[in-house]
């Protein structure tokens, strides 16, 4: 279960989280400590106001006597028509943006069907909203708390009411197929700030409340919980699959650190996690079928990921908003775990590495012994019980012809069917024989049922050769190569339903130093933010001629790539975030208008968040552009320039 975990509680007709009086989690504020406050409030001489159109900009100036202190998160939330919302809204109106301190103390939320029915908890999907709801009071608590465990809240201000009307409660998991839009309207009754959130499921109904989290600012000067007064917000995703993968194979990552990726997520409503859990450098999944694949695979007994693990984490990710997608990568990428199967794998750890594989240690499937498809059975059983997914990746790529073309079993199996003369055909035949009996393994392991299966671009999809063994019905295909590959042109036509992972905008690994032999790595440079967010991937379907709108929807969405050859737990923050969520404003808005330029001064704010959220995330400009909103840029105007006499 998740780690926020709602409190047993009777089913109830509401769910009211907050009664009026203190809340036994909120810390009492003493009046020493009140003291200290007031005199850390006395030393500030500075307001932040609001410029007005164009450019809605908060700036500094000296407190005028009388004035009421405004913090800058205030204004950046008040200022301009957008609330400073991240990712920003498909449409959103402010009709009345004064901040009105509420009270933490007499907040409440209610879920009800359409007809204004009170969700049960014995529905199929009544925990997720008393998960959901717990998660939203808490987030609200940890604004009002201060380091010292004083807190800012005080009684009196205006109590806030929150309703979520949801049209089909009984949707429980996440599909390609689910509506995750929203209506989110903030208006004011008497000393009540009502909220209502219309949805049509409880994906929908999340990412409302994950909005009205962002609209409840914590004012450090005034010392409140401050949210305006009337808010509307009618909003969807551009895209259905907005994703993240991570690669926990390379170098082991703590359960921690997955669950602070997924925490950051939700706040910037990505909705996949795609688990690339193992590969040929280790195998730390724990299957119960086959124990000993990770008894000799892990890096060590403890780094590992059992069932239940695993299971706490689909769930932590569902409460979320978030799909897990488990990843086991073949008939590449194989090799330590494997070694107590006879004759399953090849390569293994051959040697010079550089003709066997893209790096050490090497590792294939053999697909003409029958015990490789008897293992992979019990694999995919085992995952599919513990992840229960919509979707499962079977990963596909790099498989080594030349490793293939100097294995004695495979060269006597292809000579057995006219096939001696081993061409790149000859091996891409083979490579569908290994494909259509592991994918029947896969149905078979699902009870008979066929799920959407994702293949990365391989030798497999090469240009011509696709769709004699890849049905599109059956098949997505994640895109690893540039955007601007001819490759995504013919698969696009092709009528193929596309994930874009383009590495020279959406490898977050890119742009370090080589790890096998010296200077930067293969896909250097360094993406920075600027490039993920202005990479769309219908915009890049554009360029390579496609029109036909039925085509261009085929383009699922996106997923930004984490590969752990020189990140693990210690580092893999900085590595996605805030660099993600670029990606994440441009799956979810999409305007094709903007460019990273009209989304810099949010995204230094949704930073900010990140790291409130205990998500080390890398900061993008010093912290004096944060509080001076449009004085941080780069002028090209020739009058601009530095004179040629100045001294640098």
């Amino acid at each position: 279960m998740s780690a926020m975990t709602a409190p047993a509680v009777a089913v109830a007709v509401a769910l009211v989280l907050l009664a009026a009086g203190p809340h036994p989690g909120a810390a009492t504020m003493s009046s020493n400590s009140l003291r200290q406050q007031e005199r850390h409030y006395d030393r500030s001489p500075w307001t932040w106001r609001c410029s007005g159109a164009p450019r809605h900009l908060c700036q500094r100036h000296a407190l005028e006597e009388n004035e009421t202190p405004t913090a800058i998160s205030t204004c950046k939330m008040t200022c301009g028509p957008g609330a400073n919302l991240w990712p920003h809204p498909q449409h959103v109106t402010v009709d009345d943006p004064t901040a009105r301190a509420v009270n933490f103390n007499s907040m409440s939320i209610e879920f009800t069907d359409a007809s204004g029915e009170s969700i049960d908890n014995a529905r199929d999907a009544g925990s997720l909203f008393e998960e959901m709801a717990s998660r939203f009071r808490l987030q609200q608590e940890v604004k009002t708390v201060n380091s010292d465990g004083s807190a800012i809240v005080r009684e009196g201000h205006r109590s806030i009411e929150v309703r979520a009307v949801i049209k089909n409660p009984r949707i429980a998991h996440l599909t390609l197929d689910t509506d995750e839009s929203y209506e989110l309207i903030i208006s004011k009754a008497g000393a009540v700030s009502n909220v209502t959130v219309v949805a049509d499921n409880v994906f929908g109904a999340r990412h409302g409340l994950e909005t009205l989290n962002q609209l409840l600012v914590r004012d450090d000067l005034r010392r409140e919980l401050v949210m305006p007064t009337e808010v509307h917000v009618r909003d969807a995703p551009s895209y259905k699959y907005r994703g993240i993968l991570l690669d926990t194979a390379r170098s082991f990552i703590s359960i921690e650190a997955i669950k602070r990726t997924l925490d950051a997520m939700a706040a910037s409503k990505l909705n996949t996690f795609h688990w690339h859990i193992t590969d040929s450098h280790s195998f730390p999944f724990v299957s119960k079928s086959f124990p000993n694949l990770s008894r000799y695979g892990a890096y060590s007994p403890h780094e590992v990921y059992m069932p239940e693990d695993i299971e706490e984490l689909v769930e932590y990710a569902r409460v979320r908003g978030i799909r897990v997608l488990p990843e086991f990568d073949a008939p590449a990428h194989v090799g330590e775990g494997w070694q107590w199967v006879q004759n399953a794998t090849v390569c293994f750890r051959q040697e010079p590495w550089q003709k066997y594989c893209v790096e050490p240690p090497c590792g294939q499937l053999d697909p003409t012994v029958d015990k490789v498809y008897d293992v992979l059975g019990g694999i995919y059983r085992d995952m599919l019980d513990v992840f229960k997914p919509d979707m499962f990746h079977m990963g596909g790529d790099e498989v080594n012809f030349h490793c293939w073309n100097t294995t004695d079993s495979i060269v006597q199996w292809l000579d057995a069917r006219n096939s001696s003369a081993r061409t790149s055909d000859d091996f891409r035949k083979l490579w569908n024989h290994f494909q259509e009996r592991a994918l029947q393994k896969l149905v078979d392991a699902n009870e008979g049922k066929e799920v959407p299966v994702v293949l990365w671009t391989s030798g497999l999809t090469a240009i011509g050769k696709v769709d004699r063994y890849l049905d599109p019905r059956k098949y997505i295909i994640q895109i690893w190569t540039k955007g601007d590959d001819p490759l995504v042109r013919e698969l696009s036509q092709k009528n193929y339903r596309l994930i874009f992972s383009n590495y020279e905008a959406l490898y977050f690994d890119c742009g370090f130093g080589a790890w096998v032999g010296e200077g930067n790595n293969w896909c250097s440079p360094y993406i920075g933010w600027q490039k993920v967010y202005d990479n769309d991937p219908r915009g890049l379907l554009r360029k390579l001629g496609i029109t036909d709108p039925k085509l261009l929807a085929n383009a699922l969405g996106a997923e930004a790539t984490l590969w752990t050859e020189q990140a693990d737990s210690q580092s893999v923050d900085g590595r996605l975030w805030p660099r993600a969520a670029a990606m994440a404003e441009r799956l979810w808005t999409n305007r094709p208008d903007w460019s990273w330029r009209n989304a810099e001064h949010r995204m230094l704010e949704q930073r900010n968040r990140l790291v409130a959220l205990g998500v080390q995330a890398d900061r993008l400009e010093p912290q004096w552009c944060d509080q001076n909103p449009g004085l941080c840029y780069l002028s090209k105007r020739p009058e601009d320039q530095p004179s040629p006499t100045a001294e640098h």
